[in-house]
């Protein structure tokens, strides 16, 4: 008997069996696990996709125009397919329904605070917004299922139940994108909004009469408030810039630098003067023409009108006219207000009234005014007479030409526009050193006479466009829209 259990007890037959039917659950629970966080991980993926594709597809549309948020969710509905695999709700395309779209002004600075898909933060603060003025990320949220399944439902194949879990589950992935204006070959520029709100100013450009501003260069150094209607410059991409490079940059005719909206960061120090690099547009050189300040980089425009008198010549040159010469020659006259010291805003904006009839006089004589009137309306801008004096070269021309004399290689009418990004310099406490300010908007300024040089270093223009819904849509050739992802 004892020899029996002796040998049973050393009879390893069989053991092999036993550890399997210990394990054999084990194994397959894991393999079970293995084959779920595939298909959760691949579930995940095209629920991400998804949303991210979705995302885009809004966010691109965000422009600030009235109907950019019913674009956004038609871009959102029909421009976006991507197919979900291994949900409960079966194999779809995810859709509008499948979604929660939230329109936000702004985003947390850090990943680590979440949103909610009402786009309400864990610090409870709310960037939701139906107003498409001002919205710029668009966020999409997949929603937990319901009475039915969503498009994350999940059910496991392993019997989580066993081990106190569930075997259904919601897969909910979350994207943010936001859309970036920027505009590009531009003259790196700021000034300080006259009015510091931007309604106001939109206002002001809305009609045909253009305002004219005094720009001025803010004096008292770097710990001076700028104004209204103070100016200063924009670190480039490539950081600060000497005077002479900052100079020619105002003097080529596409600048390299990019700008965006989200914000600039201003370039710090004195003011240099850059009457070098805009007087170029004049047809009016430096001494030597040194760098890019020189016909082939930076030619005149079409139209120099500016009241001087031309010396042709091997060293053709400009000079103010002279005691009886002044009835003869006439530049494109400020505003009224800027001679009878009436003007607004401290004493910069102008009103768009000027002296039309004096300066059609002085520049054309007795020719019709009818064309003019016709196509720049009663009460026409500069610009708008600068360019039908270039579309008209028939038109009758008193003792000043209106192409220039010393250089014949010229741009186009827009060579004598000036792009400049729009600062509220009192709310946002603008100095001199450097600083990173968020933009209101960008413009463009009709340069109508010659910059000022040192010390003053002054320079007068009529405002054409400005980059938001209230304007004309001239600045679009400049900008460069894009949507990314942020979350």
């Amino acid at each position: 008997m004892l020899g029996t259990i002796r040998a049973f007890w050393n009879d390893q037959r069989g053991v092999a069996m036993i550890l399997v039917a210990i394990m054999l659950p084990v194994l397959i629970g894991f393999s079970l696990l293995a084959i779920d966080m595939s298909r959760v991980n691949g579930l995940h993926n095209d629920l991400q996709k998804g949303v991210d594709a979705m995302a885009l597809a809004a966010a691109a549309e965000l422009d600030g125009n009235v109907d950019a948020i019913t674009r956004a969710n038609r871009a959102v509905t029909t421009l976006v397919a991507n197919s979900t695999l291994f949900s409960t709700s079966g194999d779809h395309p995810i859709v509008l329904a499948d979604v929660t779209v939230t329109y936000l002004t702004g985003i947390p600075a850090s990943d680590d605070i979440t949103l909610t898909a009402a786009g309400v933060d864990s610090n409870a603060q709310n960037w939701a917004s139906t107003d498409p003025k001002v919205v710029r990320f668009a966020e999409v949220t997949v929603n937990a299922s319901g009475a039915t399944d969503g498009a994350g439902a999940f059910a496991t194949i392993f019997p989580a139940s066993l081990v106190g879990s569930t075997e259904k589950m919601d897969i909910r992935p979350q994207a943010v994108a936001g859309f970036t204006n920027a505009l590009c070959q531009f003259t790196p520029m700021f000034i300080c909004n006259p009015y510091t709100s931007l309604g106001a100013l939109q206002t002001a450009l809305s009609g045909t009469k253009k305002p004219m501003i005094w720009l001025k260069e803010q004096q008292g150094g770097n710990t001076a408030q700028y104004g209204p209607g103070n100016y200063g410059f924009l670190a480039t991409p490539e950081g600060d810039k000497s005077t002479q490079a900052l100079t020619e940059m105002f003097a080529v005719t596409s600048p390299a630098a990019c700008f965006s909206q989200n914000g600039v960061t201003t370039r710090p120090g004195n003011i240099p003067p850059v009457n070098d690099g805009i007087n170029t547009r004049f047809d009016l050189y430096p001494n030597g023409n040194s760098g890019k300040l020189d016909p082939a980089d930076a030619p005149p425009a079409p139209n120099v009108r500016k009241g001087m008198v031309a010396s042709p010549g091997k060293n053709c040159s400009y000079s103010a006219p002279s005691n009886g010469q002044t009835n003869n020659y006439k530049a494109l006259p400020r505003d009224n207000c800027f001679y009878s010291g009436g003007c607004t805003q401290a004493g910069v904006l102008g009103d768009g009234t000027w002296d039309f009839t004096g300066y059609w006089t002085v520049n054309h004589g007795n020719a019709s005014t009818s064309g003019v009137l016709t196509a720049c309306g009663a009460s026409p801008s500069r610009y708008c007479v600068y360019k039908y004096e270039i579309d008209n070269p028939s038109l009758k021309s008193g003792q000043e030409k209106t192409p220039p004399q010393c250089n014949t290689t010229t741009q186009t009418a827009d060579r004598r526009l000036l792009y400049v990004a729009i600062i509220d310099c009192v709310a946002n406490t603008v100095q001199g050193g450097s600083q990173a300010l968020p933009v209101q908007a960008f413009a463009s300024v009709f340069v109508t006479e010659p910059a000022g040089g040192s010390p003053n270093a002054d320079i007068y223009g009529e405002m054409q466009d400005i980059s938001t819904v209230a304007g004309q849509n001239t600045l679009k050739k400049l900008q460069r829209n894009e949507a990314q992802l942020y979350r």
